[in-house]
């Protein structure tokens, strides 16, 4: 019969990572040390032991590791997560009987009591961990207990029965018949590194040409390969690629009447050519796509695809499945509506329609196509104007046949719903660091992002600009604010993007609003990639940086440290062995220079307080010997608005020159 709870005296709490009482999966990469904590609490003194148990997602036996006694009642354990899945964990203690035998025997000895009846009790509590033991174990604490039987006196046999071996050996087969196990089972989904750390270039296809008034090609797009990867970047991004509708169209500048040259919004999906799982033919066929994800491979890069749950009104779904639209009570279709802007060229898709299961397979099969071409990432547009239910099931059931693919969430949107889709599995998040300007709004925000448990299931992929959005800093603060803010989101996140003609300082905007004048979503547009005042050595250079250290390729290592002046953001990252440190000094005003007292987080870097170190700045690649955590820096935007310091102990193995 089993034991009933209230004999269970092992009391397991406030175990961490869980998120939302185990609803949510929390997130990390393949190779990451996954470690678990939890108060246990067991009455009286008697030993506990506990270990965290833990299993593939499709496994139905448990592995297990030992949990360590911190303080205050919290325990820890960790395990390698050594595979790309979801891996299933929970906890489960007990009270250590030889253990507690042990620890009062040793005062015993100590005090020089009589213990015949306590060697009574620990030669039965050995027999009894033999009869769980097996093989050769078994033999071994058999014997053990019949030489403490037969020992010539008590300190003999006491000296055998409190020996580390024998508690090693014990220890391997503990009474866990009155154990308590936590009440839930928790998962963590481990996903490439890729998910974690990656610098992404968005490109719209039909821009990357030389001919005016004309879409580029799938192979216009390939021969810029090699361009995008010299600047470091290693995920190029494709807005929608399919046929585009012609009904209700979009013009130039968003216009609600397209001329007959405009070649319409990319989001408008679908027309006479095929829909989610066609190419416009303008850019090529499906076996040119195919050719340009194997070049970005064989560059060391991958290609990542827009999925844009929604139809323009000559997409093939409006007359093959009329049911998973939406309807006005005159029977006709709605279009999609952000009042007061209506956007009559896009019909939304309704998931709680009748026909739902239908729709939701549909969907899952367009991104199981995109897979068998060779996109294993996804950016989702607007998934919060679609069910949460949605997307925690779409990105599980995906995940289960290929672990391997990447889901961006493209959402704009309340805070905790930005949160809730990223607890539904998506891999990354936008966030709003695109509105972030200021000293403490940048502070409070990334403190949330990766001090909070928010770091457990959210990472945030940084995107200085999108088609969508000029921010009004980089309409304002010419170049010194582009390499500002590219700087920014280079270095505060391991995962950050821009869009094409950032590297250009794009920043020709319609007047008063956060819109690029004469967007590409909506005309043809030839890019001269080399214009003066480009900054793509610049961005080559900060993506060298992030390559070469490995602090910044972390996410939740982020620390913000003080500086005086307010217009001066200080912050660092550091690998848990100390062994590379980064401090990072950012100017945040991209009109005047600024000087500010700055403290260097000495502790942090493994350096004493009376020791020389070395302060590399890796952009201008200048060395700094300094003494002590008070420091000065001076950052002039037209020179240099970021500073990114590699901090060493000194005499420092990269420096070589014998003067500063």
């Amino acid at each position: 019969m089993p034991l009933p709870d209230h004999a269970r005296s092992a009391v397991i709490e406030s175990v961490y990572p869980e998120i939302d009482a185990g609803r949510y999966p929390v997130k990390r990469e393949v190779g990451a040390t996954f470690e678990v904590w939890a108060d246990i609490l067991l009455e009286g003194h008697d030993a506990l032991a506990a270990v965290v148990k833990y299993r593939r997602w499709n496994e139905t036996a448990w592995r297990e590791t030992s949990m360590r006694y911190v303080d205050n009642d919290r325990w820890c354990g960790a395990f390698v997560l050594v595979e790309n899945t979801s891996y299933e964990y929970t906890v489960e203690a007990w009270r250590d009987a030889f253990a507690s035998w042990r620890q009062e025997m040793e005062k015993r000895l100590a005090a020089r009591q009589d213990v015949a009846s306590e060697l009574l009790e620990g030669r039965r509590l050995i027999v009894q961990a033999a009869e769980r033991a097996s093989g050769g174990d078994a033999e071994r604490l058999r014997y053990v207990a019949e030489r403490i039987g037969a020992a010539p006196d008590q300190q003999a046999a006491a000296a055998l029965a409190v020996s580390a071996e024998v508690a090693v050996l014990v220890a391997r087969y503990p009474d866990r018949s009155a154990s308590t196990v936590y009440d839930r089972i928790l998962e963590v989904v481990v996903e490439r590194e890729r998910a974690r750390f990656a610098a992404w270039y968005e490109m719209l296809p039909r821009s990357q040409g030389t001919v005016p008034c004309r879409s580029a090609t799938f192979d216009d797009c390939t021969a810029r390969l090699p361009e995008i990867r010299a600047m470091g970047f290693d995920v190029v991004y494709l807005p929608p690629i399919h046929p585009i509708g012609r009904s209700y169209r979009k013009g130039s500048n968003n216009a609600l009447v397209a001329g007959p040259t405009d070649p319409g919004s990319p989001y408008a999906i679908g027309a006479e050519a095929g829909g989610h799982k066609a190419v416009h033919p303008d850019l090529g066929t499906l076996e040119d796509f195919r050719r340009f994800v194997a070049a970005a491979n064989a560059l060391g890069m991958e290609v990542a695809l827009d999925f844009a749950v929604q139809c323009s009104p000559d997409h093939p779904y409006v007359r093959e499945h009329p049911k998973w639209f939406y309807h006005r009570p005159d029977g006709t279709i709605k279009h999609a509506e952000n009042p007061p802007k209506k956007y009559e060229d896009i019909y939304p898709l309704n998931f709680s329609c009748e026909a739902w299961r239908e729709l939701w397979q549909e969907m899952m099969s367009i991104i199981d196509f995109w897979i068998a071409q060779g996109v294993t990432t996804f950016r989702v547009d607007n998934p919060h104007t679609k069910p949460v239910a949605f997307w925690r099931w779409l990105i599980e059931e995906v995940q289960r046949e290929r672990p391997d693919v990447v889901f961006l969430s493209e959402a704009f949107t309340r805070p905790k719903m930005l949160k809730l889709l990223a607890k539904a599995g998506f891999s990354q998040s936008y966030t709003y660091f695109t509105w972030r300007n200021f000293k403490a709004e940048l502070t409070e925000y990334f403190t949330e992002l990766t001090e909070t448990d928010v770091k457990e299931y959210l990472r945030g992929n940084l995107f200085t600009n999108t088609p969508d959005i000029l921010p009004f800093i980089l309409q304002q603060g010419g170049r010194p604010a582009f390499k500002m803010r590219v700087a920014l989101a280079a270095t505060l996140s391991s995962v950050y993007g821009i869009y094409n003609g950032y590297e250009l300082c794009e920043s020709t905007a319609i007047p008063g609003r956060e819109e690029y004048a004469d967007s590409e979503k909506y005309a043809y547009k030839v890019w001269d990639w080399d214009r003066p005042g480009n900054i793509k050595e610049y961005i080559a250079r900060l993506n060298q940086i992030r390559q070469a250290h490995p602090a910044l390729q972390r996410y939740d290592n982020l620390r913000f440290y003080h500086a005086d002046n307010d217009n001066v953001l200080l912050y660092g990252k550091a690998t848990p062995d100390k062994r590379d440190v980064i401090l990072v000094a950012v100017n945040l005003d991209p009109f005047e220079a600024h000087e500010s007292r700055i403290v260097v987080p000495l502790e942090a870097a493994g350096i004493g307080p009376g020791e020389k170190y070395v302060a590399h700045e890796l952009i201008a690649d200048a060395h700094h010997l300094w003494e002590g955590a008070e420091q000065h820096v001076r950052l002039d935007p037209q020179v240099e608005p970021a500073a990114i310091l590699h901090l060493q102990g000194w005499p420092s193995k990269d420096y070589e020159s014998p003067c500063f």
